[in-house]
């Protein structure tokens, strides 16, 4: 090789080399069952989230986020299924059992990576810690590194930890149980695995072990260890996804957090009801028999001060992840998101679970810190937490996979111009179906034959339908096209003609 010819393959490895150092790592932590606004800073004053509040004033929030929907009571094992492979709700639904799968485009059989491996196989170094919540091959063809992967939830039992105790929350004088009796177990006893490797390199799960330590401060620990030891030695890019149970129920954390929220002093919801108005499909799944029917303002503030108190536990956690990640040198070049995967009633319209298409259910905070991005900026154009995958992949230059649906809200980040999603789809099982734009949202109960028609623009609490107002007959009957518009854009197959034979 003559002198010239190296020196070009020098300069284009040194190239090579420069550009991946400038690859953009990502830090990525999703909170269970955070309502949108459960955020101090984001307009909800009763709540403490010093950590979060950082998070709006230094990055990037959206303010109207949206889960697509679920084909399961388990309303977050849907939502994390979309957001690792990038997949609309029924696309995801007939993939989730085959996890690491295969899914057809236009007609032919192709693998669907997921979120991590494709970051992995351009580079990136994967880790995980916290809630998982999909297959164990899933997770070995995701992430190279994974620490105290954790169960969907945790029971709580009896002091003598034999007999599970039962989560019913029912009046704030109730003493029989507190959230920081470390006897309990649940959030306080977690039984995780890990990725290992054997002596040829070859990596599985271990063997499950339970960890004596609160769920938050696990997770936490497993992430500032990773930053510290690791990631703070090494010069390839890293992808961290870092998933808290919190602040799913059983909401436990350490006595100084619920203190901060005595019971009788938490607000009531202006959208509180006893009950809801009607059956909408799952009135006693088991998230709605967390209290008593009807439901007392004692139980729901009661329910309100354990959330509120294991979400200010979550985000004093979250503050220690972002310590280390300044610690360890790499915030500069590092994207740090924050969501959660959907939504939670807690007291309003007579709810307290997340399987419902009320705003409160399936939308949630989402905020992005990072190089180039405005402090404070707020978007409120429509968009899919889901859009993750997508909006990673487009940050760090990588081609998006075709399997992936939900589109990269990149341009959003960068463009003052750009759109979102001019209309938002929802599903539930096939008990409800949703449709909303900016100002309007449609909701539709098959199996009881009720819609409700919201102006969510002026009345955000959706309080007053206005399903059978005839000065909305025009907005309704639009809202419905849309809503088969939405249907078969994704692929939805619920048949809503016989239900409702004058509309569909």
């Amino acid at each position: 090789m003559n002198k010239t010819k190296f020196a070009c393959l020098l300069l284009g490895l040194l190239f090579l080399q420069t550009v991946r150092a400038q690859q953009p790592n990502f830090l990525f932590i999703i909170t269970d069952d955070q309502t949108y606004n459960a955020i101090h800073a984001l307009g909800n004053h009763d709540v403490h989230t010093p950590t979060l509040d950082k998070m709006v004033e230094e990055g990037v929030t959206f303010t109207h986020t949206f889960n697509q929907g679920s084909w399961s009571g388990a309303v977050c094992l849907a939502s994390r299924c979309m957001i690792n492979t990038g997949q609309s709700v029924f696309r995801a639904a007939r993939n989730f059992s085959y996890l690491p799968n295969w899914g057809r485009i236009g007609g032919e059989e192709t693998q669907v990576p997921l979120w991590g491996a494709t970051l992995r196989q351009h580079g990136y170094e994967t880790f995980l810690t916290g809630k998982w919540h999909l297959s164990n091959e899933a997770a070995l063809e995701s992430f190279d590194f994974a620490h105290a992967i954790g169960e969907g939830m945790y029971e709580t039992y009896d002091e003598n930890g034999s007999n599970k105790f039962a989560y019913g929350r029912e009046k704030a004088d109730d003493t029989s149980w507190s959230p920081w009796n470390l006897d309990y177990k649940g959030q306080w006893a977690p039984f995780v695995t890990d990725i290992v490797y054997n002596e040829n390199g070859k990596a599985k799960i271990s063997a499950t072990y339970t960890v004596k330590e609160h769920t938050s401060e696990l997770y936490a620990n497993k992430a500032i260890n990773y930053l510290l030891t690791h990631v703070k030695n090494s010069e390839k890019p890293f992808f961290m996804y870092v998933a808290f149970n919190a602040p799913h129920d059983p909401r436990q954390s350490p006595k100084e957090f619920v203190d901060m929220y005595p019971a009788q002093e938490m607000k009531i919801p202006d959208n509180y009801l006893p009950e809801h108005p009607f059956d909408q499909g799952d009135k006693r799944i088991r998230d709605e028999m967390l209290a008593p029917f009807p439901r007392s303002k004692n139980a729901v503030q009661l329910h309100l001060r354990e959330y509120y108190a294991i979400i200010t536990h979550a985000d004093h956690e979250i503050g220690r992840i972002m310590k280390a990640l300044e610690a360890s040198g790499k915030m500069e070049n590092t994207y740090v998101i924050l969501t959660s995967d959907h939504g939670l009633a807690v007291g309003q319209h007579g709810l307290m679970g997340k399987q419902n298409q009320y705003d409160h259910s399936v939308r949630m905070p989402l905020m992005i810190i990072g190089p180039g991005l405005t402090p404070g900026k707020k978007i409120d154009e429509q968009v899919y937490m889901q859009s993750m995958y997508a909006t990673s992949c487009d940050l760090a230059g990588i081609s998006i996979p075709q399997t992936v649906d939900f589109k990269s809200l990149k341009p959003l980040l960068t463009d003052d111009n750009a759109k979102g999603e001019e209309y938002i789809f929802g599903a539930y099982k096939n008990l409800q179906r949703m449709v909303r734009s900016q100002q309007y949202k449609l909701i539709v109960y098959p199996e009881v034959a009720r819609m409700q028609l919201f102006d969510v623009k002026h009345d955000p609490l959706e309080l007053n339908d206005l399903s059978d107002d005839p000065h909305y007959s025009e907005i309704k009957s639009k809202m419905i096209e849309k809503l088969k518009e939405q249907q078969a854009k994704f692929g939805d197959q619920l048949n809503l003609r016989t239900t409702f034979p004058a509309y569909f």
